[in-house]
């Protein structure tokens, strides 16, 4: 959302970051946090696993992130010292080996020290996030514990995406708690919801979220069986392991994925339109992390990004038509999350 009332003086700025911040004065808008995750053709008819090269192993990571820092540094207003990054989770799962593990961490302490010197530079601090999402070598906000304590450096953090934490069945208060015990930092959020189905083995259930399973984007579904359990005869019924798919229609083939158990689907779905019955949203785990980040005396984090890019993969009957109907929805998405702030006493600046 933009602050009003800052304007940048971008007359010092080369080139076309000095472009770019005079049409942001002009429009009274400011940039303070980037989303690195994605590095080319995210617009591409089909996406799937290609949004997650170049890795974190890859040099053209390090030199795609260390670039976005300088652009930011340079958009950033004369009065804002802090951006924020978020990038990928070092790797897909598959093709991440002892050998890469190192060439990334290599590369991320590379990144810290670059991001050093540009706060020396330009007094502009930039921070970057890992950001957990499903299948990938950071799958979960646990995940990312071990090889950022390894980084130590606290420009390399995490950033907490409400959708992935949601599809991955992680408890807000268990994930941020471990985080603050390791001493992680939660550079930024992102605000999103994913797909959540209660009852997935009901053919009107199955036959609703198939609409959601299209050709552009992965849609790994997770779901937590259970299972009955403890010393009395019939027990209570105890969480297994988490089971889970690359994509969402790879879980609705046969036997492909346990359908006792709710399931979600990494599909960023509108904060303010639900879907239709049977299915609805994890908006409910996005407002408990939301609470827990920011609804205390001291904030956990200081960037909230609303980040929802499916508009154009929503079931046909979905999709916004037109520019002004996506124009709409996302404000619609930017009042919902100024709303939630509010309500947990924050002030929205005049």
């Amino acid at each position: 959302m933009a602050r009003q009332g800052c304007r940048p003086r971008a007359g010092h700025r080369p080139g076309r970051a000095a472009r770019t911040a005079r049409e942001l004065d002009r429009r009274g808008l400011e940039v303070v946090t980037l989303n690195g995750f994605p590095y080319e053709g995210f617009g591409a008819e089909e996406v799937k696993y290609r949004v997650y090269k170049p890795d974190w192993a890859d040099p053209e990571r390090l030199a795609h992130t260390t670039a976005l820092a300088r652009v930011l540094a340079q958009l950033l207003p004369d009065d804002v010292t802090e951006g924020t990054i978020s990038t990928l989770p070092l790797a897909w799962r598959t093709t991440f080996d002892a050998t890469r593990a190192a060439e990334a961490r290599t590369a991320l302490v590379a990144l810290a020290q670059r991001l050093d010197a540009l706060a020396e530079l330009t007094g502009k601090s930039i921070r970057v996030g890992l950001e957990p999402e499903p299948g990938c070598t950071v799958e979960t906000t646990g995940d990312a514990i071990a090889p950022l304590t390894a980084i130590g450096h606290d420009r390399i953090g995490i950033c907490v995406d409400t959708c992935h934490l949601a599809t991955s069945f992680e408890d807000p208060g268990t994930a941020l708690d471990a985080l603050a015990a390791a001493d992680i930092p939660v550079v930024k959020s992102q605000l999103s919801a994913a797909l959540h189905a209660e009852h997935p083995h009901l053919p009107d259930v199955r036959a609703a979220l198939a609409a959601f399973d299209e050709p552009r984007f992965l849609h790994q579904t997770r779901t937590l069986p259970h299972e009955p359990g403890g010393a009395a005869a019939g027990g209570t019924l105890v969480a297994t392991a988490l089971r889970g798919t690359d994509d969402l229609g790879e879980a609705l083939t046969r036997h492909a994925l346990p359908d006792s158990a709710p399931w979600r689907a990494h599909f960023h779905v509108p904060l303010h339109a639900p879907p239709a019955a049977p299915l609805t949203s994890t908006l409910p785990v996005l407002k408990d992390t939301l609470t827990r980040l920011v609804g205390g005396p001291h904030p956990r984090t200081r960037h909230l990004e609303v980040e929802t890019y499916t508009w154009q993969a929503l079931p046909p009957e979905l999709r916004p038509r037109a520019r002004p109907q996506l124009a709409d929805g996302i404000a619609a998405e930017l009042t919902l999350a100024r709303d939630l702030l509010t309500e947990l006493g924050l002030k929205e600046l005049p």
